[in-house]
This record gives structure tokens, C-alpha cells and sequence, in this order.
């Protein structure tokens, strides 16, 4: 065991190692620039990274997230600077990491991912022109102001000087950093083994050495002695406000990217967010105390660890003290490099958080105004005032959507008018909801559909004064609640309140006709005239009935939308058995899955005796036209048509068409013969059941093009066992197992040899 545990060890270092080093040399460029744009010692830079690294890393509840400091901040950091000085915006950073410890500690930190993702990622890209354009200005030789309106509006001038000549060594080091990170990319992958910002600052820097051009040098501590922090001096309610505006935005920036990283890396436990916080909340203490930059998860040096195969927190952890060697052993090289190559990699760093992609996803989920509102209140006014207007537009949207009302019309049959209402009724949405009503004709029969989740006081008088008149006029209005019965409760007495009634029976459409008849029945069913006499409606002509009210509303946009239209990816072969209801099983919804139902769940073999050519039919339709991903045969517990397979055909009794379909079943019997023969006794049914799954897989394999798709690793053979007195589904194994292999890419996928 111990032996075990040691190559276990030894083989997860072998990734973590050399990802920890990857990372570092993505960390050291970005944290010396970072704490230039912050306006802070470049020393603190680096101890952010040590601190991020060994204690976040140590820490956090992600066994991936690489913490240190970030240009989301610098903007913040800055400013704090420039109004308390560095010393208290060290104190400034350990009192938001107690705000963030004790967040942790009381499980808060999910409460991060219900911001809008519109406003974060709104922010950020602000955050990002901000420091590009900023940055920017030291490119071409100027220097960066304290807004982005300020800096916008200087840009010509800048550019004016860069056509005469002024400052061109320090604009051709900057441009050529820029030019080296953008081609780094295109490079084949043996040569992008250096990391880009390390290779875009060394080609900067030996070029500016080699042709003595005339740049800016930094120095390492920056002419800064240590010493402990200090409390800030001012208004306490303003630095109370900066301590919580550096908390929640470190900490949602590491959280959002923590959430991120988990589904960029696909597998393994994901993070314990709260876990998460804490160690970012005393990181943050660490680094403030030691005079370091505010601590927070980074995507750029978290994807490059993924990216590089890292498989624990070893290679966080391993990642600052390399930051940590660095520092303390090549101090002397930072001299060397110069101040406009870092302002160019921020600058860089800066247009990354700008996301096109980020704008694509809250397009799709109609939070662009938030995102604009956001982006531009940041530009224009400040990160704290931009954030609040951002959170505000958010709050009044989403207050848009929980009152906004739904009012459908549409002709019934038999002269009725079908109405229904979907949203929130709440006092906001009556002036739309009685503007429709009243456009009902005097005396029309009114079915009237309440799919609704709320109901407050006001909108239920405004309904119920409509109906009363309504009916006053000679009209009827039949109100039907297929969700929670609000107006039905208020009708009868009860106040409507913001806590939700009793769930409501299953819809009707999931029981059956015996206890649809036990329920009480919200309307008289309808007779039918035949010869003078009264002749009750069939039911199953009721239930078509019942599916155009119920059911049909919320279907019909799914079946009749212009495109995607829905396109089955799995093949399902069941039983005809009454009790078998695949949309139940699988969970599906209309269009998902391709059906084939016929007695015992039976897939004839390639060329067999009777040749059944519907089953052949749908096989080859669905694996050779509609492409499906998976084929599942599905067979239950005290299976029929089992049972006169297993007695040889006696119980078929004079049903010779049964005869010859069971005969499709004997490859199964003679298998459960052979590997159950000891159980001919007690349970011999059931236990034919599930042997009568695996033997219908291999049927499928005798027909070319599945045993060909299965074999690359395109199609899936899935086996289910419906136990019809449990109401479960157990998944039945295949006789033959399906390996994984690996493509050409290296990647692994399911297949055969």
C-alpha cells in the first residue's frame, strides 16, 4: 500500500511539477506589470504571487485555481494609492481579507454567483479598456491620468507625437512586445514552450539592450523600505467602503473564475467555494501585511496550470515558490527590463478582458443592457459608482421579468375563446392584464388559462371584478390552473401570500383513467348525442381534449419552431408493454427520442427468419440519416412475451403470428440456458428479462453500420431494465464491453480495437 502511495505521489508530481513552472513564468511578467499599472512598489507584485500561490493554493477549495495579483484591481488599487498611500492601502488589503475569511467561514461565497452576468462581465471589460488605454499612454510615451475619459481625450496628442519622431525607441520597444505577443500564438507548439509575456519581455529587452536604445528602467523595490501597514486616514464610511469594494471584487473575480476553471477542466471534484474564499480571504491577509498587491484567482494563470496538466494544489502552492526563488535570486535581472515592454503586456492583458465571447453569452441571455449600462457607467463615472448603477438596471430588470404578464387569445372550438395568462399577477402587470380582458366581446364563452406563479391581492380583484361582469354580460368563463391554484384559494377564502400552496396533484395526463375518474371533476364531463339518447364521451376521445388544454400550449412552440427544429439523438427499443412509458424513463422531452415499441422488445438478427422490416427500417433510418448517438434496448420485470418464450410457445396458445414473432427470442433463451441454468427456478422470468436485453445489444451488432459505428466509437449500446414494481430503471451491461481507445489527436474516446 505504502508502496502504492508513493508512485501515486511520485506520478502526480511528475504533472504538477512542471506545470507549477509554466505558471511561473506566466506570473512573474504579469505580476512586475500589474504593480507598475497599480501604482505600487513592483516587490509587491511578486509578494502577491508568493502569497496567492503557497497560501491560496494551500488553502482554497480549487485544486487548480492559481491566485495572485489581478488586473481586474489595478484600477482600484491605484486609486487607493492616490488617496491613502501605499501603506494604508496595505492595510486597506489585510482588513478585506478578514472580510472575506469571515464570508467564508459563513458559507457565503455562492451568494457571489447570483450577480448578474452581465454587470461582471460589464466590469471587467471596463476594468480592461481602462488599463489598456492607461497603459497605453506609456507605450507612447506619455503618462497615464486618472480616468479613461482623460486618457481617451489625450490619445491624439500621443499619436501626434508618435508621427514626429518624439519618444521612439520607447514606442518601438512597447510595439515590438505587442508584436511578439501576438505572433507567439501562430508559432508552432515545440516553440511555444516559453510562455508569451516571458518570451515578448525577453525579446523586448535583449533588443533594447543589444541596439542601446533609449527606455525607462524599473527597480525591484522601488526605493521602498518595509514596514507594517497602516490604517488609513479620512472618512471611516469611505474607507469602510473601499475595504468591502476590494473584498467582494477580489473575491467574485476568484469565485467566477473558480466556476470557470472547473468547467474548462471537465473532470475531478469540483471547488469548495466557501473553502475558496477562505483561503483568498487570508492569502489577502498575508499579503497585506507582508506590503503586497490585493490577492485574487486569475484566469490567465489558472488556464495556463490546466493547460499544462496540473493535477493538485501542489502546483499552486510549487508556482509561488518559484516566484518566491525568483525574487530573492534574480532581483538584479528586473532592471533590465524595460518599463514600456511591461506596459505593453498590460496592455494586452487589458484587451483579454474585453470578451467578445462574453458578449455572445449575455446577448443570449438578454443582459446586454446591463453589460453596456455597466461598461460605460465605469468608464465614465468610477468602478463604485459603475458597479451600483450596473446592480441597479440589473435589480430593475429582473423586477421587469418577474412582473411581466402574458395575456395569449386564440378561438376555441365550438365559439370558445381560449385566454391564457402566463407570468407573476402582481399590481404592476393589472393595467396590461384588464386592458386585454376588456377587448373580449360581451357574452363570448371564455376558457381562461392561469399559468401563473404568483398572485397578489390587486391582481386578483381586478380578475375576479372582470369575470363577475363578464358573466353579468351573459358570458362564461371557465378558469382552469394547471400549476398552483391562486385564484381558486383566493376564491374560496384564502388570502393570496408570498408563501406557495400545496404542489398540485400530477398533471392529469399522468394518471390513469381510474384515478382520473376518483378525482373530483372541475367540469361536467360532456355527453353526446345518439338517437335520443345520452351516450357518455369515450374517454380516449376526452384525453385528446384534455392534451389541447393542458399539454399542447407549452409543446407546440418546441414541434413547430422555424429551426433548430428538435432532431432525435437516440434510438429507443422497448417493450409494448402499457407500463412502459420511455419520455417517463428517460426524462425526454417531444423530439429526443426515435421510438420503436413491439411485443418483448425483440431486434431481429441480420437476415433472420420471420424478417421483420419495420425494426430494420428505424435502424437503418436512425444511424444512417438522423446520426444518433445512442441505441438503448429497455426490457421489464415480468415480461409477457418472456414468459412464452420460456415456455416454448405454449402460452401463444392459437396466436400464430405471436408464434413466429417469439421466435425472434430463442437466441436469448438458449444464452440464459447457458450462463443461468442453475436459476430454471424461482425468478426465472425476470432474471430472462435482463438476459434478454444484452442478447437484443448483440442483435444490433449484427447489422453492419452499427457494429461499424460502435466500433469507431460514434454509437453507444445502452441496456435498461424496467422494474415495473419499483418504478425503476437499471442499467443492464452489454455482453460485449466497448474499450476506450485513442484518436490520432491523443484524445480518448469510446471504440473498439
Amino acid at each position: 500500500m505504502f508502496r502504492d502511495t508513493l508512485s501515486s505521489r511520485l506520478s502526480t508530481l511528475r504533472h504538477d511539477v512542471p506545470a507549477s513552472l509554466v505558471v511561473s513564468l506566466v506570473a512573474v511578467p504579469l505580476s512586475l506589470g500589474i504593480a507598475m499599472a497599480s501604482g505600487a512598489p513592483l516587490a509587491a507584485g511578486l509578494i502577491a504571487a508568493v502569497a496567492g500561490g503557497i497560501v491560496a493554493g494551500a488553502l482554497g477549495g480549487s485544486a487548480v485555481q492559481v491566485s495572485g495579483p489581478a488586473a481586474g484591481l489595478s484600477v482600484v488599487v491605484v486609486n487607493l494609492v492616490l488617496t491613502y498611500g501605499w501603506r494604508a492601502t496595505c492595510m486597506i488589503t489585510l482588513l478585506a481579507g478578514a472580510v472575506q475569511l469571515v464570508l467564508g467561514v459563513l458559507k457565503a461565497a455562492r451568494a457571489a454567483l447570483a450577480l448578474s452576468p452581465g454587470l461582471v462581465h460589464g466590469m471587467l471589460a471596463a476594468v480592461g479598456v481602462t488599463v489598456a488605454l492607461a497603459q497605453l499612454h506609456v507605450v507612447l510615451g506619455g503618462v497615464p491620468r486618472r480616468s479613461a475619459v482623460a486618457d481617451l481625450i489625450e490619445l491624439p496628442g500621443l499619436l501626434a507625437g508618435l508621427l514626429a519622431g518624439l519618444h521612439g525607441d520607447k514606442v518601438l520597444t512597447g510595439l515590438l512586445t505587442i508584436a511578439v505577443l501576438a505572433v507567439w500564438t501562430r508559432l508552432p507548439r515545440r516553440a511555444r514552450t516559453v510562455p508569451a509575456p516571458l518570451a515578448a519581455l525577453l525579446v523586448a529587452a535583449g533588443t533594447a539592450w543589444l541596439l542601446d536604445w533609449d527606455v525607462t528602467r524599473v527597480t525591484l523595490s522601488g526605493g521602498a523600505e518595509w514596514a507594517f501597514p497602516v490604517l488609513p486616514q479620512g472618512d471611516w464610511h469611505l474607507v469602510v467602503a473601499a475595504v468591502l469594494l476590494v473584498a467582494l471584487l477580489a473575491g467574485g473575480e476568484s469565485l467566477l473564475c473558480c466556476v470557470a476553471l472547473d468547467e474548462r477542466r471537465g473532470r475531478g471534484r469540483p471547488a469548495d467555494l466557501d473553502q475558496e474564499l477562505t483561503g483568498q480571504g487570508v492569502a489577502n491577509m498575508v499579503s497585506g501585511a507582508l506590503g503586497g498587491l490585493p490577492v485574487a484567482g486569475t484566469v490567465m494563470t489558472g488556464a495556463a496550470n490546466v493547460a499544462a496538466g496540473a493535477r493538485t494544489r501542489c502546483a499552486a502552492m510549487l508556482h509561488g515558490g518559484w516566484v518566491l526563488l525568483f525574487a530573492l535570486g534574480f532581483g538584479w535581472a528586473v532592471p533590465l527590463v524595460p518599463v514600456e515592454a511591461l506596459a505593453a503586456l498590460l496592455v494586452c492583458a487589458g484587451v483579454q478582458l474585453v470578451n467578445l465571447g462574453h458578449v455572445r453569452k449575455v446577448h443570449g441571455r438578454g443582459e446586454v443592457p446591463v453589460y453596456a449600462a455597466t461598461l460605460a457607467a465605469v468608464l465614465l463615472l468610477g468602478l463604485t459608482e459603475g458597479v451600483l448603477a450596473g446592480l441597479a438596471l440589473a435589480a430593475l430588470l429582473a423586477l421587469r421579468r418577474l412582473t411581466w404578464v402574458t395575456v395569449l387569445k386564440r378561438a376555441g372550438g365550438n365559439g370558445r375563446l381560449q385566454v391564457t395568462v402566463s407570468g407573476s399577477l402582481t399590481f404592476l402587470g393589472v393595467p396590461r392584464l384588464t386592458r386585454e380582458l376588456r377587448t373580449i366581446p360581451a357574452g363570448t364563452p371564455v376558457e381562461l388559462d392561469l399559468h401563473i406563479g404568483f398572485m397578489d391581492h390587486a391582481a386578483f380583484e381586478a380578475l375576479h371584478s372582470w369575470r363577475l361582469a363578464h358573466e353579468r354580460m351573459g358570458g362564461t368563463v371557465e378558469v382552469d390552473e394547471p400549476h398552483d391554484e391562486w385564484y381558486a384559494l383566493a376564491t374560496g377564502g384564502a388570502r393570496p401570500g408570498p408563501a406557495k400552496p400545496p404542489p398540485a396533484e400530477p398533471g392529469r395526463w399522468r394518471l390513469s383513467w381510474y384515478q382520473r375518474r376518483r378525482r373530483p371533476a372541475r367540469r361536467p364531463a360532456p355527453a353526446i348525442a345518439n338517437g335520443g339518447s345520452v351516450q357518455v364521451e369515450c374517454r380516449l376521445t376526452a384525453g385528446p381534449r384534455e392534451h389541447h388544454r393542458r399539454a399542447a400550449p407549452p409543446v407546440r412552440p418546441v414541434l413547430t419552431e422555424p429551426a433548430p427544429r428538435p432532431q432525435p439523438t437516440h434510438l429507443f427499443i422497448t417493450c409494448a408493454d402499457s407500463r412502459i412509458v420511455p419520455a417517463l424513463i428517460t426524462g425526454s422531452a417531444p423530439g429526443e427520442l426515435l421510438t420503436v415499441r413491439n411485443i418483448g422488445n425483440l431486434v431481429p438478427r441480420r437476415g433472420s427468419e420471420p424478417s421483420d422490416d419495420s425494426v430494420v427500417a428505424a435502424i437503418e433510418y436512425a444511424t444512417q440519416v438522423l446520426g444518433v448517438h445512442t441505441i438503448t434496448v429497455c426490457g421489464h420485470s415480468g415480461c409477457g412475451a418472456m414468459a412464452g418464450v420460456l415456455s416454448g410457445g405454449v402460452r401463444a396458445g392459437s396466436l400464430p403470428g405471436l408464434r413466429r414473432w417469439l421466435r425472434h427470442g430463442h437466441h436469448s433463451l438458449a444464452r440464459f440456458i447457458e450462463t443461468e441454468g442453475d436459476r430454471l427456478h424461482g425468478g426465472a422470468l425476470d432474471v430472462l428479462c435482463r438476459v434478454n436485453v444484452q442478447q437484443q445489444l448483440e442483435n444490433l451488432r449484427t447489422y453492419r453500420k452499427v457494429d461499424e459505428q460502435v466500433r469507431a466509437g460514434k454509437l453507444e449500446l445502452v441496456g435498461l431494465y424496467f422494474d415495473v414494481a419499483t418504478a425503476r430503471a437499471h442499467p443492464v451491461p452489454p455482453l460485449r464491453a466497448t474499450p476506450l481507445v485513442k484518436t490520432a489527436d491523443g484524445r480518448v474516446r469510446t471504440g473498439e480495437e
